[in-house]
């Protein structure tokens, strides 16, 4: 795979994607029910400037059935994370809420975005969904990224995904949570 078999910008309807080599990106995708229709109907209410943080506060507020909070599903998660650390991706920083993911990676030349998340969340449907056991969606079909403009950027949401159980009130320290990279330092 070359670089032009990377697919540039795109969208499937909803949120814009780009798919580039060796460009670092911050991903974040959710459980299917983590948003119910009435916080999409506020989310799309504010100003498309500041969608991006009522969504991350609305996630953090912990909506759906928190499937990622069973600690067998997020260590199921974050097993899948790092399964192709270095081979497929860069796996730069990562944090598993109970409604939510993060990640922060660098791509490979030869490795496509979408076929990444598609990897992470395809596992982690299907051994999460027989843990519970039942069917059905277990992920929202689309997921967010963006790419890092510069380094200071990069220091920013690196700590920003780490940081995020202690601003969810779920911790007290970054490196108390077991699902994140902060624990791994």
């Amino acid at each position: 795979m070359t670089s032009a078999d990377h697919a540039g910008w795109r969208s499937r309807g909803y949120l814009p994607h780009l798919d580039a080599p060796d460009l670092i990106q911050h991903i974040v995708f959710r459980l299917a029910d983590s948003f119910p229709a009435r916080l999409r109907e506020e989310i799309v209410k504010t100003p498309r400037d500041d969608r991006i943080e009522v969504a991350d506060r609305l996630l953090d507020q912990g909506h759906g059935r928190r499937d990622l909070a069973c600690p067998q599903i997020a260590q199921l998660m974050q097993q899948s994370l790092l399964k192709f650390d270095s081979e497929r991706y860069a796996l730069i920083a990562w944090c598993v809420m109970p409604n939510h993911v993060h990640g922060l990676i660098k791509v490979h030349s030869g490795t496509r975005l979408d076929r990444v998340v598609h990897s992470w969340k395809s596992f982690v449907a299907h051994k999460g969904n027989n843990l519970l056991g039942r069917t059905g969606s277990f992920w929202a079909p689309e997921y967010f990224d963006r790419y890092m403009r510069d380094e200071s950027h990069l220091a920013a949401t690196r700590t920003y995904i780490e940081e995020n159980p202690v601003s969810a009130r779920l911790c007290a320290a970054p490196s108390d949570w077991p699902f994140s990279s902060a624990s791994m330092r």
